[in-house]
């Protein structure tokens, strides 16, 4: 086994291993929920959304049906990968000209303004109702009772808590439903409750999602946002759709990392990956110098096509599979010099014709679920419809205000989008079978996350755990990237030297992973020790 090094915040996790059904979530009680649902007779689709909906009450400052969602999904009767995609659009007077005339230069990310539809919910019952074997009503009780009774606030999510208090004083309903005597963040074992979160999923339990998608409590999130300067109406809720897309794949050493298409920014995994396919990475040493060196630069040119390219697709004038092709990627390949970091990375020219919880679960019958939901910043858009107890989303601030591009912000258009569940199957004679369901949490730290833990598993051959507790890399902008504690002896000063400017990344930055990997006839898990998580099985 690869010797490593891992962060330093305590002491080592160890794979869970289970033969009929596991759950790995960023927070204990949505494990258990989701656990109990697979040993009462329910199927991982149906675990996934009764985690969720916890984590929505225990983790409100990243998740919550305020937000958007997302899916990739094996289901073992169809035997396919399927994807789902439940983001919402920008509101009817969200245009370019409105956000410019209150003076800004850029989408801002908090108040009104980036107050997208919210699809979390349709998404969780569009899951539910084709691939699940449970109703969303029920699936939602152990939120409810959560939410009533209170939790013990965890410490993780405590300090991330306490450090949006001044986020959350300036809106009155945030006030109300986030801060302790409508002043602190609650403290690690402090107990919270949060009666509004409890009453709307109750009566969202008895009544269905419609009464968000124009209903009363979408009336009363327009008429709020309305006073306030946002841009969503009644009509823009009712309007929303789900969508199941065809998910977009790169191969890599007999297997095949799947990821959602645009506007989300997983094309950005699937090219760092096709980037790196040539390069004897195990060679250079896991976490090395010239192999953290090789992941930053395909990094860097990943992201200056997504920039560039990748938006809503009604509006994308380059294909995925344009960015994809192995010819235009060959050009791409060669920008990258093994002696000297870009400090500029620019867009290629492509033949023609963009904060979070996750979650995976598995069950008995060989269905695997990948499924994220994100407010996108911590409390979103820092605003709370006083009475619903749960935050909007900011998403809106993943537009930009140049023009003429297909990420420009526009009524009715999705922004693009960080979240990225990710999948991977391997590649058979007989076809595709499903191996692993897995994600990274945290924005742009998403798709380095993904490459990064997969090349742990593939490449350097560690278990699930060790694959999500490993020293990540995270580059930022230009030449500034940011190294977790526990990397290797020298690596600093050698990146240094080859022109980066190295700083200190914290492990709340380097994003969470959770992993489930199907290993004979069971399951074999990781859970990231960045978050106050864990996996369980039965």
């Amino acid at each position: 086994m690869t010797s490593i090094s891992l962060p330093a915040q305590d002491a080592p996790r160890h794979p869970v291993r289970a033969e009929r059904g596991m759950v790995a979530t960023s927070q204990l009680l949505a494990t258990a929920a989701g656990r109990e649902v697979l040993a009462g007779g329910g199927n991982a689709f149906d675990a996934a959304v009764a985690a969720a909906a916890v984590l929505a009450v225990v983790e409100p400052h990243m998740t919550g049906i305020g937000g958007d969602m997302f899916a990739l999904a094996w289901s073992a009767k169809e035997r396919r990968l399927v994807a789902l995609r439940s983001s919402g659009r920008a509101g009817s007077g969200m245009t370019r000209e409105a956000i410019l005339a209150r003076g800004y230069g850029v989408v801002p990310d908090r108040g009104p303004e980036p107050v997208t539809v919210p699809g979390a919910l349709a998404g969780w019952d569009a899951l539910v109702r084709r691939y699940g074997t449970r109703p969303l009503g029920e699936l939602l009780q152990p939120a409810i009772r959560i939410a009533e009774q209170g939790f013990a606030v965890t410490p993780i999510i405590a300090r991330q808590w306490g450090q949006e208090v001044e986020v959350l004083r300036r809106d009155a309903g945030a006030r109300a439903t986030f801060l302790v005597d409508r002043n602190r963040a609650p403290v690690a074992g402090e107990r919270f409750r949060n009666p509004d979160m409890a009453a709307t999923l109750r009566r969202i339990a008895a009544e269905g999602p419609a009464v968000l998608y124009g209903g009363p409590l979408g009336e009363r999130i327009v008429a709020r946002l309305g006073q306030l300067g946002g841009f969503l109406t009644l009509a823009d809720l009712r309007a929303h759709e789900v969508e199941w897309v065809e998910p977009i794949s790169a191969e890599y050493r007999g297997y095949r990392l799947w990821e959602l298409p645009p506007p989300n920014q997983g094309i950005a995994a699937l090219t760092m990956l096709r980037l790196l396919a040539p390069e004897d990475l195990a060679a250079l040493g896991h976490n090395s110098a010239p192999y953290l060196h090789r992941l930053i630069e395909a990094k860097k040119l990943a992201f200056a096509d997504l920039e560039r390219y990748v938006g809503d697709e009604r509006a994308m004038r380059v294909t995925a599979a344009a960015l994809l092709d192995e010819r235009y990627l060959a050009g791409r390949r060669g920008l990258i010099d093994e002696t000297r970091a870009l400090a500029r990375a620019e867009p290629g020219a492509p033949a023609t014709a963009s904060e979070t919880i996750y979650l995976t679960t598995a069950d008995s019958a060989g269905n695997m679920v990948s499924f994220i939901n994100s407010l996108y910043e911590h409390f979103g858009s820092g605003i709370v419809v006083p009475g619903t107890g749960f935050a909007l989303q900011d998403r809106g601030a993943g537009f930009t205000l140049e023009e003429g591009l297909p990420n420009t912000v526009a009524p009715g258009k999705r922004p693009r989008h960080t979240l990225i569940p990710g999948f991977v199957t391997r590649i058979t004679p007989a076809g595709d079978e499903p191996w692993m369901s897995f994600g990274v949490m945290g924005g742009a730290m998403q798709p380095q996350g993904h490459v990064q833990v997969l090349l742990n598993l593939l490449v350097f051959g560690m278990d699930p755990q060790q694959a999500a507790d490993a020293p990540r890399f995270r580059h930022m902008a230009g030449l500034r990237v940011v190294l977790e504690d526990g990397m290797p002896p020298g690596v600093r000063e050698a990146l240094t030297a080859l022109g980066h400017e190295v700083g200190m990344l914290h492990p709340d930055n380097a994003g969470g992973a959770q992993i489930i990997i199907r290993e004979g006839a069971g399951w074999v898990a990781g859970s990231d020790r960045r978050k106050d998580g864990g996996a369980a099985g039965f």
